[in-house]
């Protein structure tokens, strides 16, 4: 049996956070963008960070609220990148990019998010 079993979810919200930290460098660095940007890291990096404790989590309900947490700042990174893309720091071929990212239609999300849904809601 492999030691390391995979996690789509963990394995996806940690490349997102590191894209996250990506940016926010070029944002700092090329656009002199200072304010949202910050907003922008907090929420990408806490999503993947939320993630993780979920895996540690002492009960079914830790876990849920990890996740849960996970889920809202992984939305609110997304009001911030389109607030961004909006205020013209980010161009549509740098928002597309890294917006795919965190809205994934993979297969693999929606078997995660189904499974999701029947753990919190006991269907």
């Amino acid at each position: 049996m492999n030691e390391k079993s995979e996690n789509i979810v963990l394995e996806k919200s940690y490349k997102f956070a590191l894209r996250i930290v990506k940016l926010y460098k070029y944002l700092t660095e090329m656009r002199k963008e200072f304010v949202i940007s910050k907003q922008m890291l907090y929420s990408g990096t806490n999503a993947g960070a939320h993630v993780k404790g979920a895996q540690e989590a002492e009960s079914r309900a830790g876990f849920f609220h990890e996740m849960n947490a996970a889920l809202q700042n992984a939305s609110k990174c997304e009001f911030w990148l389109q607030l961004l893309r909006d205020g013209e720091f980010l161009d549509d071929k740098k928002f597309n990019s890294i917006h795919a990212d965190c809205s994934d239609p993979s297969p693999a999300s929606e078997r995660f998010l189904i499974f999701f849904y029947f753990l919190t809601t006991g269907y």
